[in-house]
Parts: C-alpha cells; sequence; structure tokens
C-alpha cells in the first residue's frame, strides 16, 4: 500500500469536520461519496452505536495466519512480473482452493505483464453477498528508505500485502469449517503497489480491474484489509471509508470495541487514504478501508516479518469474522 500526506493522506481533526447532510441517514451510499481526499463526513462523536450480541464463529487462529504471513514472504519481494510473483500466485490459488466453494483466477494485463486477482466464492447461492479483500503484490521499489541505492530495491511487504492476505486466508478457513448466513466474495487483488502513487498511474490495477468486472456478484458492501500485520497495531477510521460506506464501518469498530479490541482498532476519525477502496466504492460498492498507516516500516526494506504479529492479525480478523457471522 501507498500514499502518505503527499499521496491523498492527512489527518483529520474532529473539530474541523463538516456535517455533509448526505449522510445524515447513516446508511452506506453507494456511489454518493465525494470523490478522494474529501472530508467531509459525519463526526464520529455523533454516531450512537446500539450494542450488539458476539456470536458462535469459527476459531480464528492468529498463528495460522501469521504462518501464513510468513509464507508469503519466504517467496521474497513479489512484484508484478517477478518469478516470486508467479510462484506466489500459485499459493494462493491452491490456498482458496482448499476452501472456497468456487475459486476464480480474473487475469488480466498492464503494459503486457500478467496480473491476476484471486476470487474465492462462499456460500454462492445466497441472495445478499459481501466483498472481502486485500492486495498481494509487493513495492517493486523501496521508495521511502533514505539510501538512494536501497531505494531501487524490492521490499518483503510483510504487513503491506502479505497480512491482509493472511488474515483472509485464514477467514476462508473458517467460511469452509462454517458455512456464513451470507455470500462472501474474497478477492485477493493484484497489482496495487506496482507503479507510481505521484501519477496514479500503474497503482490500484487489481482493483480498478475488479471494479469493471464485478456486476455478476451483486455486492451489498465490502471491506479491504491493508497493512493490519503491525505489531503495535493502530487502526482507525479512514474518511473516503466513513463518505462511502459509514453503516459499515460503525458496525466494524463497534464490534471491535465489543471484543476488547478498541485500544488497537480504535473508533476515531484519523486518516483520509487513497486506496484499493477508491475505484471499488466509485463502482458502487460501498467499501470500508482498514489500514494502520502509523507504520514506519512502510515501503522500506525493513517491513518484514519480526515487526508483525499474530495477536495483531487476529483482531482483525476475528473483528471481521464476527462482522460476518452476524448478517442474516
Amino acid at each position: 500500500m501507498s500514499l502518505r500526506s503527499n499521496k491523498f493522506v492527512s489527518t483529520v481533526a474532529a473539530s474541523v469536520i463538516v456535517v455533509g447532510a448526505i449522510f445524515v441517514s447513516g446508511c452506506n451510499l453507494a456511489g454518493a461519496g465525494p470523490q478522494p481526499g474529501a472530508t467531509t463526513t459525519l463526526p464520529v462523536t455523533a454516531v450512537v452505536n446500539p450494542p450488539v450480541d458476539i456470536v458462535d464463529a469459527p476459531v480464528f487462529d492468529g498463528k495460522k495466519s501469521f504462518d501464513l504471513l510468513k509464507k508469503q514472504c519466504d517467496f521474497g519481494p513479489r512484484p508484478v512480473g517477478s518469478e516470486a510473483h508467479r510462484k506466489t500466485l500459485s499459493f494462493l490459488v491452491e490456498e482458496m482452493k482448499k476452501y472456497a466453494d468456487k475459486t476464480v483466477q480474473q487475469t488480466f494485463t498492464y503494459q503486457g505483464l500478467p496480473l491476476c486477482n484471486v476470487i474465492g466464492e462462499f456460500n454462492p447461492e445466497a441472495k445478499r453477498k459481501v466483498l472481502l479483500c486485500a492486495h498481494w503484490d509487493t513495492r517493486p521499489r523501496a521508495d521511502q528508505e533514505l539510501d538512494e541505492v536501497n531505494k531501487r530495491k524490492p521490499i518483503i511487504g510483510a504487513s503491506d500485502g502479505a497480512s491482509g492476505v493472511a488474515v483472509l486466508l485464514e477467514l476462508a478457513r473458517n467460511f469452509k469449517e462454517k458455512k456464513p448466513n451470507i455470500g462472501v466474495v474474497v478477492v485477493l487483488l493484484d497489482g496495487e503497489d506496482f507503479g507510481s502513487f505521484e501519477t496514479m498511474k500503474g497503482v490500484l490495477l487489481g482493483a480498478e480491474y475488479f471494479a469493471r468486472h464485478h456486476d455478476g456478484y451483486n455486492l451489498e458492501y465490502g471491506v479491504l484489509l491493508d497493512m493490519v500485520g503491525d505489531a503495535d497495531l493502530d487502526i482507525y477510521r479512514e474518511v473516503n471509508s466513513e463518505n462511502y460506506a459509514p453503516g459499515t464501518n460503525r458496525k466494524i469498530f463497534t464490534i471491535a470495541k465489543e471484543l476488547g479490541f478498541g485500544k488497537n482498532i480504535i473508533d476515531k476519525l484519523n486518516t483520509n487514504v487513497t486506496d484499493d477502496h477508491i475505484p471499488l466504492n466509485q463502482a458502487r460498492i460501498p467499501t470500508v478501508d482498514l489500514i494502520d498507516f502509523n507504520y514506519k516500516y512502510w515501503h522500506t526494506l525493513e517491513d518484514t516479518p519480526e515487526h508483525c504479529s499474530a495477536k495483531s492479525l487476529e483482531m482483525v480478523g476475528k473483528t471481521i469474522s464476527q462482522l460476518i457471522y452476524r448478517e442474516k
């Protein structure tokens, strides 16, 4: 993932947030949100979160999820076009086939390079369906390194890439163990981190492709997981998520608080991020981005497993598990 302040990320103080009448209903408004970078939203302090009961769900195993994170990193940096990218794709497809009712490889190209979104469908006959997604490619350049030589090296992408995928694959195992009441479409997105975030060319490729080819899934809402492995986890409400999908955002942070994760999945508005959720939202899939952007190893050679933790993955995984299994 990408995008600090010079790439469309900003810190937003609650005192300066303007209440937009379009968000008063508190419902997901597909396609009605502002363009990337806008900050008009309903203040978090104005929302009353109703109590929700904890429901029975399969055990999300943080250790198994962390093992999946390390397995991806064992392939090495996984930028588009690399041998490690090809090996990782084979691994992800085989893992998805273990659990999903249906596995699809959504292939496309960019500048002659092959890319692939790996899609797993769970309970595909359900009338209601939701999207869970994360990107699996890694950054080909460590552009946040200070040394010019190191800047040209690819990153391992433990949190920035592997972490979200690791959570989704463990959730896939849960969905196999106990079918959710709703349909779940898990999409491992390719090509998020390939190109330039200054020009916005060659980035968010998998999300943009899926956004153009999602009609058959009839998705009600979505959740994007990006950079959720940080051992010192602090995920806040993200501004574009709040604008496009306030109802889902409220559910997620309410659940996290009920599970005792409120110190790490923090019910306050903070960052404004352009990420894979933007093309999805623009395609009328109201999508929330769960992201820990307070990660000092972002786009550096030190984005490695030792700076991530099973506990962080487990907090995120259990929160999303409850979100899915509470749906009727």
